[in-house]
């Protein structure tokens, strides 16, 4: 690499933006944007809110650039840590609004033109069970559980981001999948129950 080529790990990246860089920032975006989206996905269970709150993280990470400092490259799991935070502003940021939105009455529907809007709702109901299977986790293990698990941090570097040992990383994330294992096995068999229940009640 020449003195001319633009910087490739993520701390250096930073660095540059930190500086008022914003080619840099928007390498940093390039190559972690999709990650940060699937991780909004995974805990809002919402494709509106995960871009929304995608868009948001970036922002905020572009306007505290000067006050952080990475300390390990790379740049995800902060990211994703921020990424969090702002899931859980605009989970309440929508509550106050359909609290508005009760108050004043229906809304008109506008319809989704979307070619994959069946596929959507199909994974927004699939990651609604979960996470709602997760909310009866504690949040220190729904946040290793969607750092590690979800999106794929190594536990080194969720420990790091968290402020914690990573031997804590590992029985929390060990906790929270044999809870979900076993909701998963009670779910399931929920269904078979209620289907066998529905085939004998058939002429």
């Amino acid at each position: 690499m020449t003195s001319s080529d633009p910087p490739t790990d993520d701390r250096a990246l930073w660095t540059a933006a930190a500086r008022g860089d914003r080619d840099a920032f928007g390498a940093l975006f390039d190559r972690h944007a999709r990650a940060v989206y699937n991780h909004c996905f995974r805990l809002a269970g919402n494709w509106v809110v995960a871009e929304d709150a995608t868009a948001a993280t970036f922002l905020s990470a572009w306007r505290h650039r000067h006050d952080t400092t990475l300390t390990r490259d790379p740049a995800l799991p902060w990211l994703l840590t921020v990424a969090a935070n702002t899931v859980r502003t605009e989970h309440r940021s929508l509550r106050r609004q359909a609290a508005v939105r009760d108050r004043a009455g229906p809304a008109p529907s506008v319809p989704d033109h979307a070619d994959d809007v069946v596929d959507r709702l199909d994974d927004e109901r699939r990651m609604r069970w979960l996470l709602e299977a997760a909310q009866s986790l504690p949040r220190a293990e729904r946040e290793v559980l969607a750092l590690c698990v979800w999106s794929g941090v190594s536990y080194a570097d969720a420990a790091a981001v968290l402020g914690i040992g990573e031997s804590s990383v590992r029985s929390r994330i060990s906790r929270a999948r044999a809870y979900l294992s076993a909701a998963l096995a009670e779910a399931a068999a929920r269904a078979a129950g209620s289907d066998r229940s529905v085939r004998r009640t058939q002429p």
